[in-house]
């Protein structure tokens, strides 16, 4: 339906005219949904926004944690190598202690950090063997980490995680301390 609206005009005769517009509802029978608000526009907007950083946030960290795992495969792997033929318990483990980390931090994990100092008066690595017993003592699992080239003073702090279930109770232990 088309409405048709009058201009009035001003001749100087005061005569105005003037018809009022009177609109019509829309057919709405070939609609479907709503037409969006501005605002639920500006939330989508927004939500797709955090969606991507949060994705970019997350392929980010999966990189840092493959490039973290990959470096303690590697230091492990080099600390094992090392501690193969040290006799008894090594010459550094005044250097080294064991520091437990919350399980609620660690994904239930038993987690120790592995303080490393090196007390001496030279650059040094260092080799670490912890292992995990089980509550009768028997070691059920062994962890390997390294530090390189730590100054004098200088401190390292690598992580050994046991992969075991939470129960029953590990306890951790330094096995093995080799300073070289």
């Amino acid at each position: 339906m088309t409405a048709l609206a009058a201009c009035g005009s001003d001749d100087g005769g005061g005569t105005t005219s003037s018809a009022s517009v009177r609109p019509s509802a829309p057919a709405t029978a070939s609609f479907t949904g709503s037409a969006p608000s501005a605002l639920r526009s500006l939330a989508e907007s927004a939500k797709a926004a955090v969606s991507a950083a949060a994705s970019s946030a997350s392929a980010r960290a999966s990189a840092f944690e493959a490039s973290v795992s990959a470096e303690a495969a590697r230091a492990g792997a080099a600390a094992e190598k090392e501690l193969k033929d040290v006799d008894g318990r090594g010459n550094a483990t005044a250097d080294v202690s064991l520091t437990g980390k919350p399980r609620a931090q660690t994904g239930g994990l038993l987690a120790v950090v592995v303080n490393i100092t090196n007390r001496s008066g030279d650059t040094a690595s260092y080799a670490v063997r912890v292992d995990f017993r089980d509550p009768d003592g028997k070691v059920v699992e062994t962890r390997y980490v390294g530090a390189e080239d730590l100054a004098p003073g200088e401190r390292a702090q690598p992580l050994a995680v046991s992969r075991r279930p939470s129960e029953p109770q590990l306890t951790a232990e330094i096995a093995k301390a080799q300073r070289y």
